[in-house]
């Protein structure tokens, strides 16, 4: 596994990772969230061992990357902010160099590229030099580089930072298909990538970490978690209707729709529907809400900006 022990990194006065400490085990697909300046980049560069850590290590396997460095990197994959290629080299003529940096030569070179090339939909700029690509296939050969040697773990900087909708949806299940079996870090600012695609999620502020939990979890914290929103024609009438049943704690009317949050007796769900159904509202949407991830988002951000 990934074990990170009281991970920092200071700039002068600047505590840019504060005594981080988490474990991920693999078949985690783990969403590391936080806003600008958070201190993801830098905590994702400590574990590959592009940053030496002010105090603290981590451990990648059982390999510290402090005092073991190389054997470290050997077991991982990354893909680093922007994703910063040769411009000047061909798609392929990069994957070759960095398959060949990685040890492989002769058929098992010729196959690895292959294979990478092929998973990511490579082939059509296979002869383009890199510099001339757009930015959603930058991407994607950063992240082709990054599973040349088949890694156990793999730590990706916004993986899906400039793709478009299709190639975001090939991604995501290329890291699905990936993750049986290994350890996957993803920095996204995108959240409804955590939801699609992550078991697990950490947030982080000021380079401390503030919440770690499943994209379930997190959701059940939002205050919107199973609340019922509407939109229907008098919003009025039906916000005071509706907040007078047990089952509901308060309305609140924004954008045009009504939301009736829970109380916690009984089922808000049903004594909703059950009250329109009564009234004769005309409703033209209903939903029950499994929480909103962006309100979670800024309360546990916001509670540390504040402190």
């Amino acid at each position: 596994m990934i074990k990170a022990k009281s991970l920092s990194r200071h700039y002068g006065p600047l505590v840019a990772v504060d005594r981080l400490s988490f474990e991920v085990e693999p078949g985690t697909i783990l969403g590391f969230l936080g806003p600008n300046g958070a201190g993801k980049s830098t905590t994702m560069k400590m574990l590959t061992g592009f940053l030496e850590p002010s105090s603290g290590t981590a451990e990648i396997f059982g390999h510290d990357i402090r005092s073991d460095s190389l054997a470290a990197r050997r077991l991982l994959g990354y893909l680093p902010e922007g994703a910063p290629l040769y411009g000047e080299l061909s798609v392929e003529r990069f994957l070759r160099f960095v398959g060949e940096a990685r040890g492989f030569r002769g058929d098992e070179l010729i196959r690895r590229v292959g294979s990478a090339v092929e998973r990511l939909s490579l082939g059509e700029v296979l002869g383009q030099s890199i510099e001339t690509l757009s930015k959603g296939f930058k991407r994607r050969v950063g992240i082709a580089q990054a599973i040349l040697h088949d890694p156990p773990a793999l730590i990706l900087d916004e993986p899906t930072d400039g793709l478009d909708p299709n190639q975001k949806h090939e991604v995501r299940q290329l890291i699905r298909d990936m993750a049986s079996e290994r350890i996957m870090i993803i920095s996204t600012h995108i959240l409804e990538e955590v939801d699609a695609l992550c078991t697990r999620a950490m947030i982080i502020a000021r380079g401390r970490l503030l919440a770690d939990d499943t994209p379930t979890g997190l959701l059940a914290r939002s205050r919107y978690h199973n609340a019922v929103t509407l939109v229907l024609d008098d919003l009025q009438a039906a916000a005071s209707s509706l907040g007078a049943l047990q089952e509901s704690r308060e309305v609140e009317i924004r954008r045009g729709q009504l939301t009736v949050f829970p109380s916690g007796e009984g089922d808000l769900f049903e004594a909703v529907t059950r009250e329109v159904r009564a009234a004769g509202w005309k409703v033209s949407q209903i939903q029950l809400e499994s929480g909103r991830l962006d309100e979670v988002f800024r309360t546990v951000t916001g509670s540390e900006e504040a402190a």
